[in-house]
């Protein structure tokens, strides 16, 4: 875990304004997956950009086909992690949207809690990637996982 400052969090609407909830429905009207990329990338602007200080070796994810970086802080007095991410690939910042809406700001508990292999199962994701994509999600799952069960 990193040590930044919670203010630097408080601007990500992912996990509050933009939930997976709204991602499955709004997901749900595409025709096609061409849209849904366009939107998908469109959730990656949505995310704060990252400080170059925190693009490190320990914060990369390690199995994406791009550099992505993830920083999860536990908020002990509202008991909620707390995370940002960020990437080079546009499409890539968008699929971590997507886990930061149903990680983002939610306790510990709620985290291992959510089934995000029904949820990603539930919006059809992983027939529309690439290997090394899933592989990097899930890798991105797993390391968020894990600081849950530590919290």
């Amino acid at each position: 875990m990193n040590n930044l400052p919670i203010s630097h969090f408080s601007d990500s609407p992912f996990g509050t304004k933009i939930k997976s909830e709204d991602i499955a429905e709004t997901l749900c009207f595409f025709d096609d997956w061409e849209d849904r990329y366009r939107y998908i990338i469109d959730l990656g602007k949505e995310l704060p950009t990252l400080p170059v200080s925190f693009k490190t070796d320990e914060n990369l994810i390690v199995g994406c086909q791009s550099q992505v970086w993830l920083v999860c802080e536990y908020d002990a007095k509202n008991n909620i992690l707390l995370m940002a991410v960020d990437s080079e690939a546009q499409i890539v910042k968008g699929l971590a949207g997507i886990v930061l809406s149903a990680f983002n700001k939610k306790t510990p508990q709620e985290v291992t809690d959510f089934n995000i292999e029904a949820f990603f199962t539930d919006i059809d994701l992983f027939s529309h990637l690439s290997s090394m994509r899933g592989n990097g999600l899930r890798a991105m799952v797993k390391k968020i996982l894990y600081i849950a069960k530590r919290c």
